[in-house]
């Protein structure tokens, strides 16, 4: 069993087992579904334009419960979903955030990188934060706290919160909102500004909103399956 499976063997006693019986399809029905799955996420893009229209909580809430169906280390499950609508919250964060990514761009970032982000055409400006209906903020559990107040160890924390995020995300496209992976840094002043424990440490922001009218995003090319595919080495 691989350490990473959602039940680690030292707990599978604890947890217990139940039946998993999938429904059974034919190799051409997976085959269709993975071509159909494919197309709709190729078309998933980064957004940085969003419009201030309504998003439902409801929305957000089942990309959340999709999100949660992530595999994770011992089945620890070490990540925290912040949601936030208030505009007076989100005001604070892109405060927060433009000032730590001024300082990024001013001082921070080697010129590879500047050179890098120069042909997708950002700055410090973060206008979006204000703009869309709901933040989510990914935070990921550095480690559990138990009824008694003493920590429970977690197991490949950043792997398990990475998937989840994945997930996140592809559930949103699925729902026809748009997002984007904001990691600005350090981005400590989102534990202090959401009043989270010091246990939990942000990993993603992601501004949620539908696409603003006439939305424009760069003509970028994914790399083709023969250059990130490798079958059967020797």
């Amino acid at each position: 069993m691989n350490e990473n499976d959602d039940v680690r063997s030292d707990s599978a006693a604890e947890l217990g087992f139940i039946p998993y019986d999938p429904p059974r399809i034919s190799a051409e029905e997976g085959l269709a579904r993975g071509r159909e799955f494919f197309r709709l996420m190729d078309g998933r893009r980064s957004v940085r334009h969003f419009s201030d229209r309504d998003v439902p909580r409801d929305m957000i809430a089942w990309a959340i419960r999709t999100a949660s169906t992530a595999p994770s280390g011992a089945h620890r499950q070490p990540w925290r979903f912040v949601a936030v609508s208030d505009p007076l919250t989100k005001r604070a964060i892109r405060e927060a955030a433009e000032e730590e990514e001024r300082k990024s761009y001013d001082s921070r970032m080697p010129p590879e990188w500047l050179e890098a982000l120069r042909p997708l055409g950002t700055d410090w400006r973060k206008p979006f934060l204000e703009v869309v209906p709901w933040i989510v903020v990914l935070f990921e559990e550095k480690h559990g706290v138990k009824a008694d107040g003493s920590l429970r160890k977690n197991y490949y924390v950043k792997e398990s919160v990475g998937i989840a995020a994945g997930l996140f995300i592809a559930a949103l496209h699925s729902m026809g909102l748009a997002t984007l992976t904001h990691t600005p840094s350090p981005m400590g002043f989102l534990r202090e500004i959401l009043k989270r424990p010091d246990n939990e440490r942000p990993f993603i922001l992601f501004p949620i909103g539908y696409p603003a009218e006439g939305c424009q995003v760069p003509n970028l090319r994914r790399k083709p399956l023969e250059d990130i595919a490798v079958w059967d080495p020797n």
